[in-house]
């Protein structure tokens, strides 16, 4: 058959990983009312008693019950975040408003606050399903470190850079081994499944990066008979 008659194949994305980005319109309001809640708990030692993922003494990590804070900037973040949570389970799962509205949701919320020199290691979020990081404050980055506190997501098709030649170096995502990486912004929430590995860098620079994160998992009650 003539080449030119050739069709060229087609492409399938057979494997992906779904994200949800977003902001909240309000932060600006906001954060700066959640940073006195964080600091106020950083000053009473309500740090996390089991530490697991490497990171050293510039960054603290507080307990997991953030979410449970009786105060009204938390309460607003909680409701910022399960409204954007939610709209990715029910999109992803095909669920309709009535089903969304059942599902009950179950957490794990802390945050940090990295000072220079802080950082947290390679890690993932066992027996949750969906995490989210929301950014409070980026704090001032030494500019001349342009590496400094990003999120950074391990690509699972890592092993795909096992054999480099011209046919694959540049493929480009969502195919690529290219390993995200996010310089957080006021405001922005980043879903992701909670067994996508992931670490932040060391920040260097002024201030405090101020970030909250929470592990999500789920339960679906049985529909109750019609009457």
């Amino acid at each position: 058959m003539p080449a030119a008659t050739l069709q060229p194949p087609e492409l399938l994305t057979m494997f992906a990983v779904p994200f949800g980005m977003s902001r909240y319109p309000a932060h600006e309001q906001l954060n700066p009312r959640l940073k006195q809640v964080i600091f106020d708990l950083e000053a009473q030692g309500a740090t996390n008693p089991r530490p697991l993922t490497p990171r050293n003494a510039t960054l603290f990590e507080s307990h997991f019950n953030f979410f449970r804070v009786e105060h009204e900037a938390v309460r607003e973040l909680k409701a910022f975040c399960w409204n954007q949570l939610l709209s990715v389970v029910g999109r992803l799962n095909g669920y309709d408003a009535t089903t969304v509205q059942r599902l009950q949701i179950f957490n794990d919320c802390w945050f940090h606050v990295t000072r220079p020199g802080g950082f947290f290691g390679v890690h993932n979020h066992p027996n949750a399903s969906w995490s989210g990081v929301y950014c409070v404050d980026p704090g001032q980055g030494d500019a001349r470190k342009p590496e400094n506190g990003l999120l950074t997501f391990v690509n699972p098709t890592t092993p795909s850079a096992m054999h480099m030649d011209a046919g694959v170096a540049n493929i480009r995502l969502p195919f690529g081994h290219y390993a995200p990486r996010f310089r957080l912004e006021p405001g922005q929430l980043i879903i992701f499944p909670s067994w996508v590995l992931h670490h932040v860098t060391p920040f260097e620079g002024e201030g405090e990066r101020i970030t909250v994160a929470f592990n999500c998992w789920f339960n679906l009650p049985d529909a109750p008979a019609s009457s």
